[in-house]
């Protein structure tokens, strides 16, 4: 039975880090998968909750949803909505909430460097820096593993990738929790969400804008060099926002998702003591094991988008102009899909999930997110053999991202490998 309760639920960012979200998501792909949501917002939408549907509306991109006529995040607040301005939210201007040609050229000029042969050169360096992280925290016998091992990896990378100098990296980390998490409570600025959110990407994009912009006309080879030589639409140069959202998108890109799904996964792992111990007795299992956080975590919660036209799914009118929210921690446990959906299973084959979206909006940084994780889960499963939990944890108050703000574990305690 689906309640009004549910609708406001599915609007309220502290019920996704307080409530049961798939209970929510369960009843809703039973009852009424294309839903028309109003929830604490002025204007209503429509929500998938199955595999299916999500998968006409990721094909059909471009021709019948937008990314680039609204947004790609649903406004988490009522006070989110009512500031919402289109100059602010990177609309057309980055590669994730744009469409057609521009979309295409912006995924052509930055596609390079998360190739798959490209991504291998980190195979050996990424292992290294696995094992100095741990090397931190082993001899101590605990750690909160949220900010201590599970952010430290991809953000190293990320901003190695970007050339961001090292002391710039707590203020670029900073930024990414207030962006993306302003209505949690630890994050905000001057108690507002609307606030926090407008500073922290106003400073993250004028950040990207004036480093990007020192290296314009370089033969340098980091990323946000490539932004700044980027062309595209014929062949301009990208504006000066341009730089900065597609800069900050990839920070963004390179650190939230994948230390939500490297720290969702360890505790499901804890969770599940069989399966780790399958996991470290059988190695070979590490690709399934990984597709199956990414499944379970669904770091990404959901991913709107705006009709282009009519158009009608599962026999529900959708109007040129409305919103249609894919929530795809919902569709990754859908029961037509995936066999026995809310059981972790390292092994499962298929594993259809959508935790990358699909189609011409394919995470371009899938490649990279899965050899981080296969590098840290590889090093935890050898060198902590008795993890577990060491408190309770703590999910960030988000419907758009699902992630753990803080995870406390505790081990034997183990000598630093270079010691």
């Amino acid at each position: 039975m689906i309640t009004p309760q549910d609708d406001i639920n599915l609007t309220d960012a502290h019920f996704f880090a307080k409530g049961d979200i798939h209970d929510l998501f369960r009843r809703m792909r039973a009852a009424d998968p294309v839903h028309w949501t109003q929830g604490r917002l002025k204007r209503g939408f429509w929500s998938i909750f199955k595999h299916e549907d999500a998968y006409t509306v990721y094909k059909g991109a471009s021709e019948y949803f937008s990314n680039g006529k609204f947004s790609v995040g649903l406004p988490s607040s009522p006070e989110i909505e009512a500031a919402f301005n289109p100059d602010l939210t990177g609309c057309n201007k980055m590669l994730v909430a744009s469409d057609g040609e521009l979309h295409r050229d912006f995924r052509k000029a930055f596609n390079a460097m998360f190739l798959p042969r490209a991504i291998r050169q980190y195979e050996h360096s990424g292992r290294k820096l696995v094992l100095e992280i741990l090397d931190d925290v082993l001899p101590r016998g605990r750690c909160e593993f949220v900010t201590e091992v599970a952010t430290r990896l991809p953000m190293t990378i990320a901003f190695d990738m970007m050339d961001i100098p090292r002391k710039d990296w707590p203020l670029m980390t900073d930024l990414v929790n207030r962006a993306m998490g302003p209505e949690d409570p630890e994050f905000q600025v001057d108690s507002s969400a609307v606030a926090t959110r407008d500073k922290a990407w106003g400073q993250a994009v004028g950040y990207c804008i004036k480093t990007a912009l020192e290296r314009r006309g370089s033969s340098a080879t980091d990323l946000l060099s490539v932004i700044a030589n980027a062309r595209v639409l014929g062949g301009r140069l990208l504006t000066d926002e341009e730089i900065g959202y597609n800069g900050f998108m990839f920070i963004i890109a390179g650190l939230d998702t994948t230390r939500n799904a490297i720290a969702g996964g360890l505790l499901e792992l804890i969770r599940n003591p069989a399966q780790m111990r399958r996991l470290r007795e059988d190695k070979s299992l590490m690709r399934p094991a990984v597709e199956e956080i990414l499944r379970w975590t669904s770091p990404i919660t959901h991913s709107m988008r705006t009709a282009l036209k009519d158009t009608e799914i599962r026999g529900r009118k959708i109007r040129q102009g409305d919103w249609v929210v894919v929530w795809n921690a919902a569709v990754n446990r859908d029961e037509e899909v995936f066999a026995d959906p809310e059981k972790f299973d390292i092994a499962r084959d298929p594993n259809d999930h959508f935790a990358f979206a699909y189609g011409e909006h394919f995470c371009l940084g899938a490649h990279l997110a899965r050899l981080e994780m296969r590098l840290i889960f590889e090093e935890i499963l050898d060198r902590m053999p008795d993890v577990e939990l060491d408190g309770e944890v703590e999910w960030l108050a988000s419907n758009l991202l699902h992630g753990l703000k803080r995870m406390p574990i505790k081990f034997t305690p183990r000598r630093a490998a270079a010691a």
